[in-house]
């Protein structure tokens, strides 16, 4: 057994896929079968299924994954310290987040950071809370910053910001500044799509004000934070949103602030890894970058 082949096999793991590990990995699909066939033989057990055109990995293959990966972990960190002290720190940062913290907290942060880690290159990949954690759970990224926690022993989740979450709506709508929460009900109301971490937060505090998120006269659900924002522009509907996406619009007269009496409502972003995946030295630079430099 050797590193490359784990590689190979982590690869095909992730993606449940022969092809898919081969335009990863940038090797033929018969040396990535191959591969697989010797792993197979030396550790004298099948890893994969094979159904017609897919692949389903065995109780082996779960088994063999998470301890590969923290090998592969491992060496990827050996390499940066022995490539030089944290005050070099290089490569690509690979950064899941949600919606808010993507588009408001992490840019300005990660340009503060390449400021003193030149060689240090970014992919911020923006989706909603669960899509974040569930590429954190299958290994396809190393962390991220997410709107909500989930129950998972194999997850930490580290507060990183406090966020305010306001009822807002257009000045075209002739709406009372503000209103109770029993009067939500009687609004025209736009909302994110099931996953999402404001969504989430959102309905928690409704229930505890006791209104049934159901009991809402919905318009339309979006998939992201700039869709509802720009439909609630054009007088679509009420909405919750963060705070921080709507600054500018609230100062310009755009969007209005309608105050629920009694009911504030609040939520933490975290930080969240893998607790049994080992980070390269730049991953580990970068996070603390961020719990040391809180963007509010």
């Amino acid at each position: 057994m050797d590193f490359h082949q784990l590689k190979i096999f982590t690869a095909v793991y992730r993606l449940k896929s022969f092809t898919g590990a081969s335009k990863e990995l940038g090797i033929s699909q018969p040396t990535i079968s191959e591969h697989i066939k010797n792993l197979e033989r030396e550790l004298s057990c099948r890893l994969f299924d094979r159904l017609g055109r897919s692949i389903m990995p065995t109780s082996q293959a779960d088994l063999l994954f998470p301890r590969a990966q923290q090998l592969l972990d491992s060496i990827s960190t050996l390499r940066d310290d022995l490539a030089g002290s944290a005050e070099q720190v290089s490569g690509e940062i690979a950064f899941g987040t949600s919606t808010i913290p993507g588009t408001y907290l992490i840019p300005a942060m990660a340009v503060e950071f390449k400021r003193k880690f030149r060689d240090v290159t970014f992919e911020v990949i923006i989706k909603d809370t669960a899509t974040i954690i569930e590429m954190i759970m299958a290994h396809e990224i190393f962390c991220g910053i997410v709107g909500a926690k989930h129950d998972s022993e194999k997850l930490e989740f580290v507060p990183f910001v406090r966020d305010e979450l306001i009822l807002v709506a257009s000045n075209k709508l002739s709406l009372e500044q503000e209103i109770s929460p029993e009067q939500l009900a009687d609004l025209p109301f736009l909302s994110r799509e099931k996953g999402s971490g404001t969504r989430k937060c959102m309905e928690e505090h409704f229930r505890g004000a006791g209104v049934n998120p159901q009991s809402m006269k919905t318009v339309a659900t979006l998939g992201s934070s700039a869709a509802v924002k720009e439909a609630a522009r054009q007088g679509l509907g009420a909405t919750v949103l963060s705070k921080l996406a709507v600054e500018n619009e609230l100062a310009d007269g755009i969007l209005q602030q309608i105050k629920l009496k009694g009911l504030a409502m609040s939520r933490d972003f975290y930080l969240v890894h893998h607790k049994q995946r080992t980070m390269p030295s730049r991953y580990q630079a970068f996070l603390g970058h961020l719990q040391h430099r809180p963007a509010r």
